[in-house]
């Protein structure tokens, strides 16, 4: 609780101090405000995240630790980008995901990509890898959206059931204008866990079932 004789912050130091907070992950951040600003207990915060309190520990311990980390940054880091070039086939690969257009990814994977599910199995070659998306055709509705992991460009993937979360995410490497290498950590969740997700959404992204 604040001393009711400390002076109040000016508005431009609580806004720079929300902009570092609201760098952390989202289970981080939910589990550090559930604690130190509402005062929720462990279980209380399991059960309004669905959460073990392992799991709620682990959070707030990385969250806490993260801020004192933050803190000691510059918070004018400037958000990841993209060149154009590259945010333009990423975007186009995402846009076809969320069309269903699993015909129109095809075309634009290499002779020679690779993909990784992470944790799951590993395929060589484009007459492999083409059924990787002939398994997302088959599964529930999804929304793509392009964003970063830990500064890195990615896929961005919600499930209908938490639209507003991030599932987990598909990082995809270019050479030229096709696809040499994808890693979908679909079977790797905990990789969201510590990472900085940072939502970047292009004008044309939109909803879409897979």
């Amino acid at each position: 609780m604040a001393d009711p004789n400390d002076v109040l912050p000016d508005p431009e130091l609580l806004s720079t101090s929300l902009r570092t907070f609201m760098r952390l992950p989202s289970v981080q951040r939910s589990s550090v405000i559930l604690m130190d600003v509402l005062g929720y207990s462990l279980s209380e915060i399991g059960q309004i995240l669905d959460a073990s309190v392992p799991a709620v520990k682990s959070a707030l311990h990385r969250g806490r630790t993260r801020l004192h980390e933050l803190a000691r940054e510059s918070e004018d880091v400037a958000p990841p980008v993209l060149a154009p070039a590259e945010r333009t086939l990423l975007a186009a690969y995402i846009d076809r995901f969320n069309a269903s257009d699993y015909d129109a990814v095809r075309a634009m994977l290499a002779d020679e990509v690779r993909l990784t599910l992470v944790n799951h199995v590993q395929l060589n070659g484009k007459a492999e890898v083409q059924n990787y998306f002939t398994n997302y055709a088959n599964t529930s509705p999804r929304r793509f959206e392009l964003g970063f992991v830990d500064a890195h460009p990615a896929m961005l993937v919600y499930e209908a059931a938490a639209p507003d979360v991030v599932s987990y995410f598909v990082l995809i490497d270019f050479i030229g204008p096709q696809v040499a290498r994808i890693r979908d950590f679909l079977y790797a969740p905990y990789a969201l866990e510590g990472a900085t997700i940072t939502a970047g959404a292009h004008p044309s992204s939109r909803q879409g079932g897979v």
